[in-house]
């Protein structure tokens, strides 16, 4: 019981539950259930490639290039869009887009045998870089947006689906297909075994690359929805769309209980620490605290919550050697 009390995911539970009171104990306003609720269309889409994101670190690896991959395949949606093609081939070609630049990454990742930070820190500027060039082609140079939408596409931005926000709905769909994924599945299983020990697991036969490169894959797929979802959003592509997801999406992940060793973290764990991250800038906002110091405390945050996770960690190791010593 002990030991269940004590799970980080708990912890962060706790962490959630008292921002939201100190926050709504300095404004009332925050604590308002409509704000509380649509005020998640802020932060949803960095949930929506943190969460694929874990699994990436639990297999042992890293993305950082997803930032990138948000803002190129909201940029070719527009154009595809642009050029006259269907809502619905468009946004296949978005998709498809994401889940080729998660394979790009896994295959040279594969090929180099560099570090996964290096590569896709390159490929974080690539794409960056391809998005702007791609941009334009349809007159829109620069960082300006690529709009026309269908107004059937841009409503998905503040549509409901069972009374939640849209963004909400498929963050939360995200997360629980790849939690049934990571924790039901034999192939969760092998992240795990994955990034626990690589050579190890390389070994014993299991099928290392192929799972890596699916977390790859799933994480630019990931980043893709996140992007179509901003597109809807703010009724224009941009390239600069995912530029403020990077560091909050990586934070998610390690805030979460993933481990940057491999073989470890939690879906569960990052889901809540997507709305300990999102409340928390949302709080001070609304408390009149700048941004700047507000990006400062964030990083507190997580220096502080990390280092009560491992003292958690610690307590649990000693609560069992000081039960059979008696």
């Amino acid at each position: 019981m002990i030991r269940h009390v004590m799970r980080w995911e708990a912890v962060l539970v706790a962490i959630l539950v008292a921002e939201l009171l100190i926050f709504g104990a300095i404004n009332p306003r925050f604590l308002n259930s409509a704000s509380l609720l649509f005020g998640t269309s802020d932060f949803v889409h960095i949930g929506m490639v943190a969460v694929p994101l874990t699994l990436v670190i639990i297999a042992g690896g890293i993305d950082v290039s997803f930032a990138s991959t948000v803002g190129l395949t909201a940029i070719l949606f527009g154009i595809a869009n642009f050029m006259g093609a269907p809502l619905a081939v468009s946004i296949l070609a978005a998709l498809g887009a994401g889940a080729l630049a998660g394979g790009f990454n896994a295959a040279m990742i594969r090929v180099t045998r560099l570090q996964p930070l290096v590569i896709t820190l390159g490929a974080l500027y690539l794409f960056s870089g391809a998005a702007t060039v791609l941009s334009g082609a349809v007159g829109a140079s620069g960082y300006e947006g690529i709009g026309g939408f269908p107004a059937g596409f841009t409503a998905m931005g503040y549509a409901r689906i069972l009374g939640l926000p849209t963004g909400l709905a498929l963050f939360l769909a995200i997360a629980v297909a790849l939690w049934l994924l990571l924790h039901l599945t034999r192939f969760g299983r092998l992240v795990f075994q994955t990034g626990q020990n690589e050579a190890a697991a390389r070994h014993s036969g299991l099928p290392v690359g192929r799972v890596q490169a699916t977390t790859y894959v799933l994480t630019g797929l990931c980043a893709a929805l996140a992007g179509l979802m901003l597109s809807a959003y703010f009724g224009s592509a941009r390239v600069d769309l995912g530029t403020a997801t990077l560091l909050p999406a990586i934070t998610a992940a390690v805030l979460g209980g993933a481990s940057i060793y491999g073989g470890q973290g939690s879906v569960l764990g990052t889901v809540i620490a997507v709305f300990i991250i999102g409340y928390l800038q949302q709080g001070l906002q609304m408390s009149g605290v700048p941004s700047q110091i507000s990006g400062a405390l964030s990083g507190a945050l997580l220096v502080v919550v990390v280092a009560l996770r491992h003292g958690a960690a610690l307590l649990r190791d000693l609560i069992p050697a000081a039960s059979s010593s008696r």
